[in-house]
């Protein structure tokens, strides 16, 4: 099958050794000329170092690079902290809710270049391309779109080494990892190796940004989160802005062991994947927020918060991310935020968040409601009545039970055989 014609495309590129070979391979089998383009979402700063080189080395007709870090906690991470969103109740969504942030960055750069296409080095396994090629078909469903792991005959780290040394691309090849990691300023991912084997134990290499709790300091340490229209704005009472503010709460975090977890998932493409994924910032954040909303929305509206949140995570998750039904929920979520501002008082120990307190000049929470001593607004004895009304329904259907069976004592039935058709 021929391929199509591309003039120019835009790559997805992280200087790795995958991305360092599409460019060659994309210049060989298309023809055309590449454009490498990198996210700066909070990962490692080494990732960085000699990238723009690396690229042009390779045979990158341009490079670019965003500092989306600000955009990416303020646009992206605060409306999902907001949602309570959590892939199958435990996962902090921090590889899949990057995702459509570069895309849309390389569509505009599509857009600005004058690029026919866009390229990434995510394999035919994992949800990635997924999340990828659902957000470029978002903003141009007419853009080509190339997976070189879904097309080229390289099939192994090695076959990728020789390709480049044919080429004569010069590689700065670090030792292969026995994981696979994702990092940015919310998490960093790890699968692989002995994580394969959902039984064996997470080893202590695989972790790279969270203490273990047991090595966790012997005293905890208290933490005051503000927060305002549901947006984090303050640690222990110092406004700060969302990089500044995410960073902090990262180095507490991982200090006190905060936001480890290890869980079996079930990846969209239909497997079933174990990662260990560190969250420290983020798992602060979420316990802080969920504080303030006890005390500001009512019961209906955050009963039903929490029974859309599981659908919003999936969205994410499955790349659905550019989509109306997303849309439509960051409206509510975004709503039911008007009145959640206030400040949460909690307690970072050995891997636990324990909540100290919390408060808001919108609470709900009412002491002289709540209190069991006599009280002036809440006359205990209506409870009675309430309570007959509320039980009506199951007074009734055991009424129905207990005089139905006597009233069929003795009952037989009619013979109806002596009924016949015409």
């Amino acid at each position: 099958m021929s391929k199509p014609q591309v003039k120019k495309a835009v790559l997805a590129y992280s200087g790795g050794l995958d991305t360092s070979v599409i460019i060659p391979w994309l210049r060989e089998n298309y023809g055309c000329s590449v454009i490498a383009y990198t996210a700066n979402v909070g990962q490692n700063p080494s990732e960085f170092d000699g990238l723009e080189q690396k690229a042009l080395d390779s045979g990158a007709e341009k490079f670019v690079i965003e500092d989306l870090r600000e955009e990416f906690i303020r646009d992206y991470l605060y409306p999902m902290i907001q949602s309570g969103a959590r892939y199958e109740t435990e996962y902090l969504l921090g590889t899949s809710i990057a995702r459509p942030l570069i895309a849309k960055k390389m569509m505009d750069l599509v857009e600005a270049e004058g690029a026919d296409a866009v390229a990434h080095g995510c394999t035919g396994k994992g949800n990635d391309q997924v999340r990828f090629e659902m957000a470029f078909k978002a903003f141009n469903p007419r853009i080509h779109i190339i997976a070189p792991w879904r097309e080229w005959e390289l099939r192994s780290r090695e076959d990728c080494i020789e390709y480049a040394e044919k080429r004569n691309i010069k590689l700065q090849i670090k030792e292969k990892g026995i994981y696979s990691h994702d990092d940015n300023i919310w998490h960093l991912s790890s699968e692989g190796g002995e994580l394969e084997n959902p039984w064996e134990n997470a080893p202590k290499g695989v972790f790279g940004r969270i203490l273990p709790p047991w090595e966790a300091p012997d005293e905890g340490v208290e933490v005051i989160v503000g927060f305002k229209k549901g947006n984090p704005v303050s640690v222990d009472g110092e406004e700060l802005g969302p990089v500044d503010l995410l960073e902090k709460l990262n180095k507490l975090g991982r200090d006190h062991g905060i936001g480890r977890i290890d869980i079996v998932e079930n990846r969209l493409v239909g497997m079933k994947s174990r990662g260990v994924y560190e969250t420290p910032g983020g798992t602060i954040l979420y316990a802080a927020h969920r504080e303030i909303e006890s005390l500001v929305l009512d019961a209906e509206t955050m009963h039903y918060k929490n029974q859309v949140a599981p659908k919003y995570a999936e969205l994410i998750y499955n790349g659905r991310y550019f989509v109306p039904l997303r849309e439509a929920l960051d409206a509510f979520f975004r709503n039911t935020q008007e009145n959640v501002t206030g400040e949460a008082r909690l307690l970072l120990y050995k891997g636990n968040v324990l909540v100290q307190g919390r408060r808001s000049p919108y609470s709900l929470y009412r002491e002289d409601f709540a209190t069991f001593g006599q009280d002036d607004v809440y006359d205990q004895s209506d409870a009675e009545g309430f309570i007959n009304l509320y039980g009506l329904s199951v007074k009734v259907r055991s009424l129905m039970e207990i005089e139905g069976s006597e009233s069929l004592e003795g009952y037989r039935a009619p013979d109806y055989s002596k009924f016949k058709r015409d």
